[in-house]
């Protein structure tokens, strides 16, 4: 069963308390998401780097309860 947005925005909130989270379903059947996440703790990271821990927050839900998720992600602007 695919993740609803609730529930993906959830576990990225989880790993990234302070993140601004936007979320688009790319096709419309709710199993291939883009997230766009800007947090403070990418300060500094390369964008490897940032993907990483976002994907870290979902654990071994990544490829089976979430099939795709396209990243965008960036640090907040000062």
């Amino acid at each position: 069963m695919p993740m609803q947005a609730r529930e993906i925005e959830s576990y990225i909130r989880a790993a990234l308390p302070d993140a601004q989270i936007t979320l688009t379903d790319l096709v419309g059947d709710g199993d291939h998401w883009q997230a766009e996440v800007v947090s403070s703790a990418f300060k500094g990271l390369s964008r490897v780097k940032q993907h990483q821990l976002v994907n870290a927050a979902f654990g071994e839900k990544m490829g089976r309860e979430l099939h795709a998720l396209a990243l965008k992600t960036s640090a907040p602007q000062e």
